[in-house]
């Protein structure tokens, strides 16, 4: 919940501090909205974070459980899709693909999908990919959209999918085909 539009070391440190201020959902609960929103910042929207953490925290301490469906997932406030898919990713070990903007990004720019929002990403892939991959997916895009396809001046030269196939002369179909970039290292 803290990571939206949120920078993943800021996200980090926030959790660390939050999680080291509270370690159960009634621990969590017990703190007020202003303490939680302390601990967070300098997330983006960390005040309306704090009281979506907090109910959040209430409804799981008080039901015992964090809820195992998306559906049950997505009715608690401040969880959206992303988060849903990831709470069973690694709380419960669904299968299911989280689509953060590395796995948007990425996805779009390898030329696997062509899509213009994350459900739109999210849908396209689980359509591509068998489900036996989809909880690594997030975990494997992200870590190389922060090394190595970074946002803006991928690191192309680095680039594993940097291939035979990309010497366009060859006629080979490229292994990434490099969609919207147009500075690369």
């Amino acid at each position: 919940m803290i990571s939206l539009r949120t920078k993943d070391d800021v996200t980090l440190a926030a959790s660390r501090r939050l999680f080291a201020a509270a370690g159960t959902p009634a621990e969590l609960a017990s703190l007020d909205e202003e303490e939680i929103a302390r601990l967070i910042y300098p997330a983006g929207f960390y005040r309306m974070k704090a009281g979506n953490i907090r109910e959040v925290a209430r409804t799981v301490a008080r039901q015992g459980t964090v809820p195992d469906t998306l559906e049950l997932l997505t009715a608690l406030p401040g969880v959206g899709r992303k988060t849903a898919n990831l709470v069973l990713n690694l709380g419960f070990g669904i299968p299911a693909i989280c689509v953060d903007t590395h796995v948007h990004r990425i996805a779009n720019r390898l030329g696997w999908i062509a899509t213009r929002t994350p459900d739109e990403t999210e849908r396209a892939l689980m359509a591509l990919m068998p489900a036996r991959h989809w909880i690594e997916t997030n975990e494997l895009l992200v870590a190389f959209g922060q090394q190595v396809c970074t946002p803006v001046s991928p690191r192309c030269s680095a680039c594993p999918f940097r291939g035979p196939g990309d010497d366009r002369r060859s006629g080979a179909r490229p292994i990434c085909r490099r969609v919207g970039v147009t500075k690369s290292r």
